[in-house]
């Protein structure tokens, strides 16, 4: 038994008897409170771009947004004179990037004085704030401050006592675990943009702003009722395994997590242009009317992590059925690269839907998001079980936190591209996204071995 497993056997050992799918009772108030959040989080997302290149940036309202103009001015000092259209899917990249861009320092802050448990705490409440924000025009640039602060509080310290709930020898159970947390991720996913939809078709794009603020109030409550089931903060300042200098080992393991979230920046790319550009094109080319009824956009968002709830039984039965046979179980790496092929093949089928005449029929960019569902599961779980096995003790949250940066980076790449779709042909824009998956494939298969030498110490 490592050092690191004697740290986080007692931990483990206290937690509750498997109450929730077989895992400790604390996973399911971190998994509630993750998709009360995701619920507000995906719901204004799926409004964003549509909200800002429709309404927000055009004549008549972008006059009202405080600060707006020095703000303009800035992005176009650095990117260029910019359509609405191009202007709001700059805005989402930013504030899609910085959302995980921040959790590397809330993951430093709760390591040296906050604690995780105060951390998410005090993430939820700007949070809270900031989406309460968002259903005033006025307020627009102040709400994105607040929801980038508070998420960096809030999303790699939540995702940390996922990790602290098993021992450092169980990395089966630690799969499982955030797993069974990305469940919670996609509930609400699923959830965030099919009512927050409705009510903005219905009663206007401040109307479902507001209905995630309110659900982000009901993510603090359920973390707050679960108080008492986390693993303790640990006293940092007394721990000395947690303040003792990183070996050369060390480096070594953070520099192999570094290659593998290069990884997957390539899969961030190709799969969070749905929630930008993608609906736009949606609105622009595809059929919507169905048997009478218009379908709201932003529902498409729904999609793909239904899929990922829905898709989670089977493929953990056919991880345990790889298990068996003579090959075993795809590891880490090899996880992420089918997640990127997925990704990629999600994207062709956007190609072939644009070469054809007329309207794109709504299948199209359904199967779109249903791949895309499956190639989440394939690489973003299993990328938190991978930083949360082995990142060392002394930087786990931290380590948590960064784990985001590919995030950060897929994002702001996803709204620097999506500049282009204006200049490109819509079977053009998608190609690239599917050049750009591959990619992340690609490398999964050249880098394996290197990252295994890294790790191996």
């Amino acid at each position: 038994m490592t050092a690191d497993d004697i740290a986080d056997a007692p931990m483990a050992a206290a937690a509750p008897p498997g109450t929730f799918f077989g895992e400790p009772r604390a996973l399911a108030y971190l998994a509630f409170t993750e998709a009360w959040e995701r619920f507000s989080y995906y719901g204004m997302t799926a409004l964003l771009t549509l909200y800002m290149a429709q309404s927000l940036l055009l004549p008549g309202h972008v006059e009202h947004i405080a600060g707006f103009p020095g703000f303009r001015a800035a992005l176009e000092g650095l990117f260029g004179a910019m359509t609405p259209t191009a202007l709001a899917s700059q805005i989402f990249g930013l504030y899609t990037g910085f959302i995980y861009f921040t959790p590397v320092f809330g993951g430093l802050i709760a390591d040296r004085w906050l604690g995780h448990r105060r951390a998410v705490m005090l993430g939820a409440i700007l949070m809270s704030a900031g989406h309460l924000a968002m259903a005033f025009d006025q307020s627009f640039l102040l709400a994105i401050t607040l929801l980038i602060v508070g998420c960096g509080f809030l999303k790699g310290n939540i995702s940390a006592q996922v990790g602290e709930l098993y021992a450092e020898n169980d990395p089966a159970g630690r799969t499982r675990g955030f797993t069974i947390f990305s469940i919670g991720i996609n509930v609400g996913a699923v959830t965030g943009p099919l009512l927050c939809g409705l009510l903005a078709e219905l009663y206007g794009w401040h109307a479902g702003f507001g209905l995630a603020g309110l659900l982000m109030l009901i993510g603090l409550a359920t973390y707050l009722a679960g108080y008492r089931q986390y693993a303790p903060d640990r006293p940092v300042s007394r721990d000395r395994e947690a303040q003792a200098p990183l070996s050369a080992a060390d480096r070594k393991v953070i520099a192999a997590l570094a290659i593998v979230g290069m990884i997957t920046v390539f899969q961030t790319i190709a799969y969070y242009q749905n929630t930008n550009i993608n609906l736009l094109w949606i609105d622009q080319a595809v059929d919507l009317d169905v048997l009478g009824f218009h379908v709201p956009v932003a529902w498409f968002n729904s999609i793909d992590p239904l899929v990922s709830i829905v898709a989670v039984p089977p493929l953990l039965a056919l991880w345990r059925w790889q298990s068996g046979r003579l090959k075993g179980e795809p590891d880490d790496l090899a996880k992420i690269g089918v997640g990127a092929w997925i990704a990629a093949a999600a994207n062709l089928l956007l190609v072939a839907a644009c070469l054809g005449h007329g309207q794109v029929p709504a299948i199209a960019p359904i199967v779109y998001d249903i791949l895309l569902g499956v190639a989440f599961l394939y690489y973003w779980p299993t990328f938190l079980s991978f930083v949360s096995r082995t990142a060392p003790l002394q930087v786990r949250a931290a380590m948590m936190g960064a784990a985001f940066l590919s995030m950060f980076v897929g994002n702001f790449m996803v709204g620097w591209l999506g500049q282009f779709y204006e200049r490109m042909t819509p079977a053009e824009f998608w190609a690239m996204h599917g050049a750009i998956a591959a990619t992340g494939g690609i490398l999964a298969f050249l880098l394996k071995r290197p990252v295994k030498a890294l790790l191996t110490h």
